[in-house]
């Protein structure tokens, strides 16, 4: 399949999410992939809602693009969710501000406070949600297709960019003149908290500079790893 109809077929299926699932919302983590979902959701004037996890440990580029888009795309502003404050405390306490290098255990529980837990209320009440995930990000993302339900939070779960290369991700961006975070040019393809992210060398992985003290394998903040049984819908 070309980009052309590539493109076509993911603004196809952004209108069926909007007319057959609704109400919807898109979670962007202001990622390039967030991006082109974003300008898309806007031009096609969708009433998709748009919301963004606040980690708090954040780089102030991701904070600054933040800024960017709510300027840009007035009629979709984006709907911030934070950690529990006493959650934060709590684990910052007990274990160190960092805690997070130790193990994947801690990790994990970090991302859950900062994530999962904020995620949960992003979705109550929703029918499906949008994410950005592409197929050739990650090792844990080479089985998925466009849609699947998330039997874990109950809703559809829509990737409308999962076919896409990287190399078609910033054709979008640069054709349309879409907003991105400053990061993307210091060597920085996927972005997340301050602390767990570092820039990548020539031929490294997309991911490797994620969590990049952990095996591949296990490189996933809990956002799209179902603990219960999931069931993928792949169209032909």
């Amino acid at each position: 399949m070309n980009f052309e109809a590539k493109l076509a077929a993911t603004s196809r299926l952004l209108e069926e999410i909007a007319r057959e699932h609704g109400p919807a919302v898109f979670a962007n983590s202001l990622g390039a992939e967030d991006m082109v979902l974003t300008d898309l959701i806007a031009k096609l004037k969708l009433p998709i809602g748009i919301f963004s996890l606040d980690t708090g440990r954040l780089p102030a580029e991701t904070y600054a693009l933040l800024q960017q888009v709510g300027e840009r795309y007035p009629s979709h502003p984006i709907q911030v969710y934070f950690p529990d404050t006493a959650a934060v405390e709590a684990y910052v306490n007990q274990n160190g501000v960092n805690a997070f290098y130790g193990s994947v255990e801690m990790r994990k529980s970090c991302c859950h406070i900062r994530k999962i837990e904020p995620l949960k209320r992003a979705l109550s009440g929703k029918a499906a949600w949008i994410t950005g995930l592409r197929r050739e990000q990650s090792p844990t993302r080479q089985d998925l297709g466009d849609r699947e339900f998330d039997k874990d939070n109950g809703l559809m779960k829509f990737n409308p960019l999962i076919e896409w290369t990287e190399k078609e991700v910033w054709a979008y961006l640069r054709d349309n003149q879409v907003p991105y975070n400053a990061l993307h040019d210091k060597h920085y393809p996927s972005i997340g908290c301050a602390p767990c992210t570092r820039a990548v060398s020539v031929g490294e992985d997309v991911r490797a500079g994620r969590w990049w003290w952990e095996n591949p394998d296990s490189k996933e903040c809990g956002l799209h790893v179902q603990q219960s049984a999931v069931s993928f819908i792949k169209k032909p």
